[in-house]
């Protein structure tokens, strides 16, 4: 059409050309006005979706065609900020909002930490309370951070050096699962992958929607990555818990690497390479990043100790370690690859041939919990390392709490890890759990597996890989305590009293472990869980274990069958009606004094 115009205006009726030129006008800004909706994303009305950032109108761009070419412009989506001191956007604050260009200043930048003024507003503190009530973490100055912020470059020197890394490294598909996550945090995990990978790494990122119900996590997420092609949705039919949610999507995965990140995370500079380097040197090394800590409430992010890595205790719960002496020796940089017993479950990468070999995860694990300690486990036993990479920074939010339940699914698969993995060793956490597996399904195509790979036994991982871990002595005794009055089937039970402070009861003996599950151990303790017989005075009860004796000292005493505590000399009793524990002076004529403890100083 426009071709037409000069003809036009060669034309003896000047008022015609006039007129067909204020048309052609008027449909070309049509066209650009069409253009310019189709690329903006605009911010779904606050009753829908409570956490989204409304993007500037008209920032359009010709990188918004492809994946990864929004990594070096400015030009982005989240291109304006809110000034310090106002309301989030996801709040709509009826007070005029100051957006600016992002700079170092702006809020977050650089990893600084955002302070919210004292003299909140009401609806300020409203906003505040909900952010922290939905997600555990302060949502309301996530959302005044860019998603797209700065972090400071925290790789050592050592990390930087040319030729580090092997140049040919192979592709991955990054894989995040979320469930009702905040639109900010889930945003900026993805824009630190996006802006800090190189483009040809990345295979994929695959978002795996664990059946979520919140609006912003579904057509408002759908039309903010849909201009990046490298960005895959994927949603499930159902709740399948992080576990299962992670095995779903690597259904997707087609890269030679699995990278598997929590949907609350900021890479890094320089984060992919130094995993991706390991495992194409050796397809069976597992690697995890050094991680950074952001803070739950500042969302500071803040540099991490380069010398821990993860371990675990004997309620089979992650711990954080020092890198023992022996890796320090064994190494020729700080800044080298370390051997790491555990890994915390959230980030690492893996090769997907090297995951598949080990049977990825027991499908059989529920929700959340112990999946880190099953996948270290195999990957040691079975024939792989498992290393924390101190040049690979990737930050994480740690809450305090989960924003769900997961006590239940947590216990389950705890049981079903020593089942699989612990052989003789599971009973150092039977004890602390009082024997009381539960129904933890069927284990035997872990046991199969576990034979099949040929894997080593778990006294080979405690010798070779974590031979710092403390293993406790057997105790004196485990299982029911019964006195033998009152026709002997009465025993010592918890009766929920735990942590009370309340005296602990009696109830028939029913053999199931759980309350009844006592064990005594050679310091005098007589422990369900965490938790000793106490007297001070006036009742038994059950308080926190102290390790110093004192009320907590029993001796017990084989010939007359008493548990004597030691301080006051007397002996633990029931009383004449077999209703009510108490102490009282020894008494060898007197059946209610006297004790079975079961399993006592037989071999565990």
């Amino acid at each position: 059409m426009m071709r037409l115009i000069p003809k036009l205006i060669r034309i003896r009726q000047p008022l015609t050309v006039v007129k067909f030129i204020v048309l052609v006008t008027i449909y070309m800004l049509l066209i650009y006005y069409k253009r310019l909706r189709e690329m903006a994303v605009h911010a779904p009305d606050f009753a829908e979706t409570p956490n989204m950032n409304e993007d500037p109108v008209g920032e359009s761009t010709e990188f918004l065609e492809t994946g990864f070419r929004l990594r070096h412009s400015n030009a982005v989506l989240d291109k304006t900020v809110i000034a310090v001191g106002t309301t989030p956007q996801i709040f709509k604050a009826s007070s005029a909002q100051s957006p600016f260009t992002i700079g170092n200043n702006a809020p977050g930048e650089l990893g600084k930490p955002v302070h919210l003024p004292a003299n909140m507003t009401e609806e300020m503190k409203k906003a505040v309370d909900e952010g922290w009530q939905n997600n555990i973490f302060n949502q309301y100055v996530s959302d005044m951070i860019s998603v797209q912020r700065s972090l400071p470059d925290m790789r050592h020197d050592w990390c930087k050096q040319p030729e580090r890394y092997l140049r040919d490294l192979p592709k991955t598909d990054v894989i995040i699962c979320f469930h009702n996550e905040a639109w900010s945090t889930l945003l900026r995990t993805v824009h630190s992958v996006l802006n800090r990978s190189p483009e040809e790494l990345i295979e994929s990122i695959i978002l795996v929607d664990d059946f979520s119900d919140m609006a912003h996590l579904k057509e408002p997420l759908d039309i903010h990555f849909k201009r990046y092609t490298k960005v895959h949705i994927i949603r499930a039919p159902k709740r399948q818990g992080l576990i299962r949610a992670r095995l779903f999507g690597a259904r997707y995965a087609t890269a030679p690497v699995l990278t598997f990140l929590d949907s609350h995370c900021e890479c890094g500079v320089g984060w992919l390479e130094p995993l991706l380097d390991r495992i194409a040197r050796n397809y069976t090394t597992v690697v995890y990043p050094n991680i950074a800590i952001i803070d739950d409430e500042t969302f500071e992010y803040m540099t991490v100790d380069d010398t821990l890595i993860g371990g675990f205790d004997w309620n089979l719960a992650f711990t954080w370690i020092l890198t023992p002496k022996r890796e320090f020796e064994r190494r020729n940089h700080i800044m080298e690859p370390v051997y790491s017993p555990t890994m915390p479950g959230g980030l690492f990468a893996i090769s997907r041939v090297f995951f598949e070999h080990l049977g990825t995860y027991d499908t059989g694990l529920l929700i959340w919990g112990a999946e880190n300690l099953e996948l270290s486990f195999k990957t040691w036993m079975c024939g792989g390392k498992l290393e924390m990479i101190p040049c690979s920074y990737v930050g994480h939010i740690f809450r305090q709490t989960a924003p769900y339940n997961v006590a239940h699914n947590k216990h389950r698969n705890s049981v079903r890890l020593a089942e699989v993995w612990l052989d003789n060793y599971a009973k150092y956490f039977y004890y602390n759990i009082n024997f009381d597996k539960g129904d933890y399904g069927n284990v035997a195509s872990q046991i199969a597996l576990r034979k099949r790979l040929n894997c080593e036994s778990f006294q080979w991982y405690l010798q070779n890989i974590y031979p710092e871990l403390e293993i406790p002595n057997n105790p004196v005794s485990a299982g029911e305590i019964r006195n033998l009055g009152a026709g002997a089937n009465k025993c010592l039970d918890v009766n929920g009293r735990a942590m009370s402070g309340l005296p602990v009861g009696l109830w028939p003996c029913h053999g199931k472990e759980g309350n009844q599950h006592w064990f005594m151990t050679y310091a005098g303790e007589i422990r369900h869980g965490d938790y000793c017989l106490d007297y001070g005075g006036n009742f038994v009860i059950i308080f926190l274990c102290h390790g110093k004796k004192g009320n907590q000292d029993w001796t017990y005493d084989t010939a007359n069958r008493f548990l004597r505590h030691v301080i006051s000399t007397f002996c633990l009793a029931v009383s004449t009606n077999g209703e009510d524990l108490l102490v009282d002076i020894c008494d060898a004529e007197n059946m209610h004094q006297k004790w079975l403890l079961e399993k006592f100083d037989e071999p565990m």
